[in-house]
């Protein structure tokens, strides 16, 4: 059996193999699309790596160019309408960034990821490489909606048999599956989003070399290394008098560039600078960062904290289940922004030098992923809580009855089945709306006249998301005769199955008939 992994990020994307010979991970590298960094002294081996940026651009005549093209060849800065960078973030969110329209044909963030992952598609099969399974990592707080997206694109790629796994815990394999039995927690911090999760692995039996994996806990915060990028060129523009505006899309692109070299030299130097022409004006500028000025802006801007808050939300639920923080053998830092030295420094502090690792910061998550053919079972449990929206007549308001809460494991099922009344007098349809209830991250940043800076203080709020994308296909179950008002009328047993899937079963009170009987209503994150 051939299985490749895909571990799709925000700033790159990595791509591997499990050799069908040796059963060792491997990175492919492909001519046309990756880029190799050498990490030298940042990880001690002097390792190349092959990641493939995450960047389309739409040429002339409409061809797709993706990968390193995009970079090195600077396609972006000419035409930066044509240009599309950090689009697997608006995948999963509220507001989606207006379509743009390119020669006739629409672009918005879900076609240009089509694209990229397309043009990989292509380049696996171009290296005669005939997949079984393909692997996809998703982000830990990703909603169904991410999910469903993943499979339609398998589908019109007519990939083979698909699976999916969420990249903290493919990470924490990628670095810990020969040691059986250890509890590590995984940090990855991408171009997106930081993903924390504990998990435990241990052995099946003493003469079977595979593991169970067990996830402990997880929470995760939607910032990441494209938001450093920003922050840095927003704060140099204050210094300047300037803003965004003024350089124009050309100009801002192109100092997204420079910030996000800025930040990769300072991973092993204490400052660097470079300099950047205004072409408007044709003066040249000078930006500078060093190490101390990266951390203060940081602090600023509240992403330590936002760490520090994490890490401490981690260890709470790890505690809850028996897990203390002596515990944790090794702290597993991944993703290319994990590289950067106040974000190190601050786990050194939490954990101690000895048990922070940085061995795999690019290759980990899609090496784990592989690792998932050679694991027996993973133990996991429901990364949000659920509950059913009820309307209410009476107060024509909205009510939230909880079903699943956060942590539980699965399989499960709900003790007491609930009942529930029609919402209207003669009602013949019931329609049950179930959503998922997530805990978002926030912070507003903003600046006075004089561009000092202030900031809100960090906060959660709980927020809902319905499972279905279209209303109509919610579980049906149909009344007969109707319903009356302010009588009980049927009783819904809910489940989730050992493949995370919640089905429902619905009685009528009235006539002891089953209307629905295990329908799967979606697959749960």
């Amino acid at each position: 059996m051939t299985v490749i992994a895909i571990d799709f990020g925000t700033s790159n994307t990595v791509v591997s193999i499990l050799e069908p010979d040796t059963q060792i991970p491997k990175t492919l590298r492909f001519p046309s699309l990756s880029r190799v960094f050498n990490l030298g002294d940042t990880i001690g081996k002097g390792a190349e790596i092959a990641v493939i940026p995450s960047l389309v651009y739409v040429s002339n005549g409409r061809e797709i160019i993706i990968g390193e093209k995009v970079r090195s060849q600077r396609l972006g800065l000419s035409q930066p309408q044509r240009f599309f960078r950090a689009f697997k973030r608006d995948l999963a969110a509220d507001f989606q960034i207006p379509p743009r329209t390119i020669e006739d044909r629409v672009f918005d963030s879900h076609t240009v990821a089509v694209e990229f992952l397309t043009q990989i598609w292509q380049e696996v099969l171009a290296a005669k490489i005939e997949p079984s399974l393909v692997i996809f990592t998703v982000p830990v707080g990703t909603f169904e909606r991410y999910l469903d997206w993943f499979k339609d694109v398998a589908i019109e790629l007519k990939l083979p048999t698909v699976k999916f796994v969420d990249e903290s815990t493919a990470a924490a394999l990628g670095y810990a599956v020969q040691r059986p039995g250890s509890i590590v927690l995984v940090a990855d911090f991408g171009g997106g989003t930081l993903d924390l999760s504990l998990v435990r692995t241990s052995p099946l039996g003493t003469d079977d070399v595979k593991l169970q994996a067990e996830v402990l806990a997880k929470t995760d915060v939607y910032v990441g290394g494209e938001d450093i990028d920003r922050w840095i060129i927003e704060d140099y523009l204050i210094q300047l008098g300037s803003n965004r505006e003024p350089i124009g899309e050309v100009g801002w692109q192109n100092l997204l560039a420079i910030a996000e070299r800025l930040k990769i030299r300072l991973t092993t130097n204490t400052e660097a600078r470079e300099s950047w022409l205004d072409e408007d004006t044709f003066m040249s500028y000078d930006l500078s960062l060093d190490r101390s000025q990266l951390e203060e802006l940081l602090e600023q801007r509240q992403l330590l904290e936002q760490f520090r808050q994490a890490i401490d939300e981690i260890l709470t639920l790890g505690l809850r289940k028996g897990v203390q923080k002596i515990d944790i053998e090794q702290i597993l830092l991944v993703g290319g922004s994990c590289q950067i030295q106040a974000i190190q420094q601050l786990f050194i502090s939490y954990f101690g030098r000895q048990r922070v690792q940085l061995h795999k910061p690019f290759e980990a998550v899609a090496h784990g992923a592989l690792a998932l053919t050679q694991i027996a079972g993973l133990s996991d449990y429901l990364r949000h809580g659920y509950c059913i929206r009820l309307w209410e007549p009476y107060t024509r308001t909205y009510n939230y009855f909880p079903l699943f809460e956060p942590g539980i494991k699965y399989p499960c099922k709900r003790e007491e089945p609930l009942t529930l009344q029609v919402a209207l007098e003669g009602q013949t349809e019931l329609r049950l709306d179930i959503g998922e209830i997530a805990q978002i991250s926030t912070a507003e940043v903003t600046y006075d006249a004089q561009g000092r800076m202030n900031s809100s203080p960090v906060n959660k709020q709980s927020q809902y998301r319905s499972l279905e994308r279209d209303r109509n296909s919610v579980c049906l179950a149909r009344l007969e005769p109707p319903g009356e008002l302010g009588i009980d009328r049927i009783a819904v047993e809910f489940a989730v199955t050992e493949h995370r899937i919640l089905v429902v079963t619905v009685t009528d009170l009235l006539t002891n008939r089953v209307l629905v009987k295990d329908d799967s209503i979606a697959k749960l994150n």
